[in-house]
């Protein structure tokens, strides 16, 4: 197991790399910091939001012409990464069910992992930096 980034050993580049793979998946970045049981963590409360976004028929948003709260809401669901990209792909139908009862609750999980997954990108930069231990 190696041993967390110190101040000196960080660089801009290891910084963004760690904010990179935060977004890619969740946790992943802190992971790379070396911080393993916040990557953990992270990596299951984002995980599991998404999850039961996905269960409750929630949509993958798409960006919808004359419509521009729909690119905000793309925005929150791409947050997610590569659970956000592989949903899009492996779903029937990743626009969700609007006729469930549900609906509406599964959209805001899926776009609330996708801005906590951007936050904790953002934590891992700050990490990174030495800003935040």
């Amino acid at each position: 197991m190696s041993e967390p980034l110190s101040l000196s050993e960080t660089t801009p580049a290891k910084a963004w790399t760690a904010t990179v793979l935060a977004w890619v998946f969740p946790g992943l970045g802190h992971f790379y910091l070396g911080k393993r049981r916040r990557a953990l963590f992270y990596a299951a409360v984002v995980t599991v939001t998404f999850l039961f976004g996905i269960s409750l028929e929630g949509r993958l948003d798409t960006p919808e012409p004359g419509a521009p709260l729909t690119y905000l809401a793309t925005f929150a669901s791409l947050g997610s990464g590569l659970l956000s990209i592989l949903a899009r792909l492996l779903i029937e139908n990743p626009r969700g069910n609007v006729l469930s009862v549900t609906y509406e609750y599964g959209c805001m999980f899926l776009r609330t992992a996708g801005l906590m997954n951007l936050l904790l990108a953002l934590d891992a930069f700050d990490v990174a930096m030495g800003r935040k231990p």
